[in-house]
């Protein structure tokens, strides 16, 4: 796998999907379980500016995991496929 293309998807994928609901929640005025996110992302709330917040750290954190993933997959998963072959 490549680690930069995994990093940069990961990143996409939690950012816009933290945007995403942040912006639901907050038309719909609850947000009590996405409110949790606050004590991970410092500055983050069920708001619309938090929405904005949530992404930036959502992209950050969902590249540094997908990166990490792909880190593990190579170390494990490539070099088993590869022998097996």
């Amino acid at each position: 796998m490549n680690l930069k293309a995994s990093a940069i998807a990961g990143g996409i994928l939690w950012g816009l999907l933290v945007f995403a609901l942040t912006l639901l929640e907050t038309a719909r005025g609850g947000g009590h379980a996405l409110g949790r996110l606050g004590v991970i992302y410092l500055g983050y709330s069920v708001t619309y500016l938090g929405s904005v917040i949530g992404l930036i750290y959502g992209v950050v954190s969902g590249a540094i995991v997908g990166a990490a993933f792909c880190w593990l997959y190579n170390m494990f998963g490539g070099a088993a496929g590869a022998t097996a072959k």
